[in-house]
């Protein structure tokens, strides 16, 4: 009796102790709830999400919704999205649900209705081509919205617009072999060249990615290429990144004549940060190209660089001027639809696991400089100068938001 009394003392003495404290361990990471509509602009083909990185989104705790057939025209079947573990919605409506919408063309009107208060739009800017009200309404519905193409990785670059200029590039070469041969009324010249036969002559104005990976395409068919840009430094970096000897001038008239008259092809990849595209050919200089050579402007969305440029179109790509075929579709990369998804979700599928990681947005952008970049609306606040300025809207510092969280 005495016994159980003691033990019964000791025990309590035991409690009285000091214990060690389990504080409950707060999870980092978030699920995140995506939506995928399907593009509505008649050109796109891409879709920013591809079956794997779905898969690995839902793997890591994510819910994915995505239209029915937003990935067909890049050649992924509803059922490869639901075997990847994403739910398929059969309304647009039902996809504007989700917390994060993902897209790669800029809402529509339409679209933007759908969306509800407090979501977070991820997709490109572009509004050059939108009117002021699409911000306004955006704002109204406090929406947080983050242009891909101003996200950074860590080295400070921009990797989307890189990824689809790398597209662009090699593409436009190909664009040019194509309505080079006799099948498409060309020519009937090989780009590159053979032995003993004197190779397809290339010019190309411009010296950034684009520029670079067009060069390297036609210098690895066998082309001799002729480089035009008035920035020296970036031709000196060209030289370097294709790794051999180019022939490269800065924009000089009476040269960029000669070399066009004897040109089979001319890529056009000159780029403004703020206005236009530089016209750089005149419709003389053209007017003096060989019959049935082309010209390929990769700059006509921001109005090309060629005098003789139009937008066209992917069901009606090219038109015959003095001559010279003239490829000028604004959305190249949609050619090759498939590729640029692919490039697209190795890009989007990171942020989106940085953003559940980090904790959710709010977390998220206070660390990650790459997400933060991006941000140009805030829980409906305008946080990019450049645009309340051309808007003639008002502007809150991103930093000064945060800090005041």
């Amino acid at each position: 009796m005495e016994e159980d009394v003691v033990k019964s003392l000791a025990r309590a003495a035991t409690k009285l102790l000091p214990q060690e404290q389990r504080a409950e361990i707060k999870k980092k990471n978030c699920n995140l709830f995506i939506g995928v509509p399907k593009e509505t602009s008649l050109q796109e083909r891409r879709v920013p999400l591809v079956p794997q990185d779905v898969e690995l989104l839902v793997n890591n705790g994510h819910e994915v919704l995505i239209e029915t057939k937003a990935g067909d025209k890049a050649n992924f079947s509803d059922q490869d999205y639901s075997e990847a573990g994403a739910q398929i919605a059969y309304s647009a409506e039902s996809v504007y649900k989700a917390d994060i919408i993902l897209k790669v063309e800029p809402l529509s009107h339409n679209e933007i209705e759908m969306m509800k208060q407090g979501q977070t739009l991820i997709s490109a800017l572009q509004l050059s081509v939108q009117p002021k009200n699409f911000l306004e309404k955006l704002i109204a519905k406090r929406i947080t919205a983050i242009a891909y193409d101003f996200i950074k990785d860590k080295s400070g670059h921009l990797p989307v617009i890189r990824a689809m200029s790398e597209i662009a590039g090699n593409t436009s070469i190909l664009i040019a072999a194509e309505y080079l041969s006799n099948i498409n009324g060309g020519q009937g010249l090989m780009m590159g060249g053979i032995s003993g036969v004197k190779p397809t002559e290339v010019v190309i104005f411009g010296a950034g990615a684009v520029a670079e990976f067009a060069t390297r395409a036609a210098i690895g068919l066998g082309a001799s290429v002729k480089v035009f840009s008035n920035n020296t430094s970036k031709l000196r970096r060209l030289q370097e990144g294709v790794g051999c000897r180019v022939f490269t001038s800065t924009i000089q008239p009476k040269v960029i004549e000669s070399a066009l008259m004897t040109a089979d092809v001319a890529i056009g990849a000159m780029r403004s940060p703020k206005s236009r595209s530089p016209i750089i050919v005149s419709e003389a200089m053209v007017e003096k190209m060989s019959e049935g050579s082309v010209i390929v402007d990769v700059s006509i969305d921001q109005g090309g660089c060629f005098e003789t440029s139009r937008v066209t179109n992917h069901a009606k790509p090219t038109y015959v001027l003095h001559g010279v075929t003239h490829y000028c579709v604004p959305n190249i990369a949609s050619r090759v639809a498939r590729t640029a998804s692919y490039a697209l979700s190795n890009i989007f599928a990171p942020v989106i696991l940085d953003l559940a990681d980090g904790g959710g947005l709010d977390n998220c952008i206070r660390h990650e400089l790459s997400v933060r970049s991006g941000i140009y609306l805030y829980k409906g606040m305008l946080t990019n100068r450049y645009l309340a300025e051309d808007f003639n809207l008002p502007y809150k510092d991103l930093d000064l938001l945060l800090a005041a969280i």
